[in-house]
């Protein structure tokens, strides 16, 4: 009943805060069958990985239905996970290739903008400073007028704690490019809210 290797694993996670090696364990668990890691694994990432494809998607049912599937993909495929990535960043980009999958031939929707307005920003910038300035109101409204490749971009810069390395990997496109994206992103966004604040 009393496994010693459980014991010593919760007491790493708990002690060791290195959450890349955690997450790294917990996947090594994983691929050995150990359905506690899982749930784990999921209390860790399963919030960011549904607020990113809701993100996407804009329909609470097909979010929770795909992270799901990337959750059992994760339950499936954890001893295939080699480290070159971290494993947020693993199974965000695994719900993201099912998001697509999923959405291939319809057009994507406007989504759940309350979400990047709830997001915590790693550091000042001008979109923190326009969030800051800005109502809660009027931030959805601007993020609802936001393109879906914004929107993605910056709830993965913004609300996954991911890299830009990492999210040029999700994306699969070169950093300069998610750089280009935030960019533009940003701008547009600001251009929202002082348009919106002159017309007030």
């Amino acid at each position: 009943m009393n496994d010693p290797h459980r014991d010593v694993g919760a007491a790493t996670f708990i002690a060791g805060h290195d959450p890349e090696r955690d997450d790294a364990e917990l996947l090594r668990r994983i691929g050995q069958g150990d359905e506690d890691a899982m749930a784990a694994f999921y209390r860790e990432h399963g919030r960011v990985v549904f607020a990113q494809v809701l993100l996407v998607t804009g329909k609470r049912a097909l979010a929770e239905e795909i992270v799901q599937d990337a959750m059992l993909a994760v339950w499936r495929g954890a001893s295939s996970f080699r480290g070159e990535s971290s494993a947020r960043s693993w199974v965000i980009a695994i719900a993201r290739r099912q998001t697509r999958d999923r959405l291939r031939g319809q057009r994507l929707r406007v989504v759940d903008e309350a979400f990047l307005a709830g997001q915590p920003v790693p550091g000042p910038g001008p979109e923190a400073m326009a969030l800051d300035r800005a109502e809660l109101v009027e931030v959805r409204n601007a993020i609802r007028e936001l393109s879906p490749a914004h929107r993605e971009v910056l709830g993965l810069a913004f609300g996954t704690g991911l890299s830009l390395p990492e999210v040029a990997s999700v994306l699969e496109i070169p950093v300069g490019t998610v750089k280009s994206r935030l960019t533009s992103a940003r701008a547009a966004l600001n251009r929202i809210l002082e348009r919106n604040g002159e017309n007030r």
